[in-house]
């Protein structure tokens, strides 16, 4: 019951902010406090005349509302977003307005109507929660008044009948996912400049926001060949072998000395000698998806590093796995032949931590490809018997390791006994440059 008590305070707070900041403008609010003022100090009619001041601005408010209700126009707006966005950059995109009106339009805004992505009540209960009724409480406090983007009136330039217009707007992404666009709204205040009339215009859609990345320095990871079973099935053009396998049609990127020219003569087509690839040097992203009651921004930041890692290792002549559990065990592959590191900075961006599951499930699904890997980065959320009895298999299988712990604990930092390196959540950046 507390709980529930907590969150709906919190989640009508912050709806009465928004509508309150948006429904008036700044003489608007004014206004308003010029109201309560007097209201306050006049309740003696006898011996102020604050009554008076009450009264006028009561029914200039008044006024403005009944104009408000009469606002109407013929906007049609079509928005063209971008495919991805960062977390904490500003998102850019343009929204295109058409006049189809028969009178000009003037004074007008444009602001976008965002989907709320704050966690329900239901969905808070099954997260993971902290020790002891306040921290709940603080948690669950966090969770609720967490506010989702909000897209800031533009102002639109004058419109004749039939004109069409482009206007810039932006907003900043608090959280990875999807971010989700409902309405475009068309703005414009009453003739006192109170209060907003808005006019929606619905244009579902949205844009896939990536985790926010750190600049790292450069990482000497492993570069030893290992077999890898499957061969050409599994990396495409990746590592070196004199074992023939078939011959197909030429492909884009294909290195032109492996063109077998007989058989282009004869075909009138480039044919390809295909060879039995099975050695090449493969590196492998955990990413702890197991916080156990951590706060949520131990795991966002461990996220965020696992994709400042998945951006700077260099694939061009390598693969790169990311493993992580979710629902299942996942095992994400980039590198050469095998896809572009966007495609694993999407997955990034919609990995949710593992519930009800312990991370012993994680050591197997990684130690099962422990052979055919060159070198494993470990993005931890804690350093525990657990995690550390893993990354010792991985070396006594003379896998090379680099371990990072994310902290919120400065006192975690001496414990780690050269094994691993504590990065903290309120200096990743710098943490991270010193690697």
């Amino acid at each position: 019951m507390i709980s529930r008590i907590v969150h709906n305070f919190f989640r009508i707070r912050a709806n009465l902010k928004y509508w309150w900041r948006e429904r008036f403008t700044i003489p608007g609010r004014l206004v308003w406090a010029i109201i309560i003022f007097s209201a306050m100090v006049g309740v003696d009619t006898n011996r102020t005349t604050a009554f008076q001041v009450f009264c006028f601005f009561c029914v200039v408010m008044l006024f403005s509302w009944v104009f408000s209700k009469f606002f109407s126009c013929s906007i049609q707006a079509e928005r063209r977003l971008p495919k991805f966005g960062t977390v904490g950059q500003p998102f850019h995109y343009a929204i295109q307005l058409n006049n189809q009106g028969k009178r000009r339009e003037r004074g007008l805004g444009c602001m976008e109507i965002m989907q709320d992505d704050r966690l329900s009540l239901d969905q808070l209960k099954k997260a993971d929660w902290p020790k002891g009724l306040w921290a709940r409480l603080v948690r669950l406090g966090e969770s609720s008044r967490r506010s989702y983007p909000r897209g800031v009136v533009s102002p639109v330039p004058d419109m004749g009948p039939g004109a069409s217009t482009e206007i810039e707007a932006s907003v900043t992404p608090a959280s990875r996912g999807r971010l989700g666009f409902l309405d475009v709204a068309i703005v414009r205040p009453d003739p006192f400049n109170l209060i907003n009339s808005f006019k929606r215009v619905s244009r579902k859609q949205s844009a896939l926001i990536l985790p926010r990345r750190y600049e790292l320095p450069p990482i000497h990871l492993p570069s030893v060949r290992k077999r890898q079973p499957g061969g050409f099935s599994i990396a495409h053009s990746v590592g070196d072998s004199e074992e023939f396998l078939s011959m197909r049609d030429y492909q884009p990127g294909d290195p032109l000395r492996r063109i077998h020219w007989r058989s282009w003569a004869k075909t009138g087509k480039p044919i390809i000698k295909e060879f039995q690839e099975e050695f090449f040097v493969r590196h492998a992203l955990v990413l702890d998806t197991f916080p156990e009651g951590r706060s949520s921004r131990i795991f966002e930041e461990a996220v965020s590093t696992a994709a400042s890692f998945a951006s700077s290792v260099q694939t061009k002549e390598s693969l790169l796995d990311l493993m992580f559990v979710g629902a299942k065990a996942y095992c994400f592959t980039t590198g050469r032949g095998m896809g572009h590191e966007s495609l694993m900075l999407e997955v990034l961006a919609s990995v949710t931590p593992s519930e009800g599951k312990p991370f012993s499930v994680l050591p197997p699904a990684v130690l099962q490809r422990a052979s055919a890997l060159s070198g494993v980065i470990c993005v931890l959320l804690a350093w525990d018997d657990e995690r550390r009895n893993f990354v010792r298999e991985l070396k006594a299988r003379s896998i090379p390791v680099l371990v990072l712990v994310i902290t919120d604990k400065a006192a975690d930092q001496d414990e780690g006994g050269g094994e691993c390196r504590y990065i903290h959540v309120d200096s990743m950046a710098e943490d991270l440059a010193k690697l």
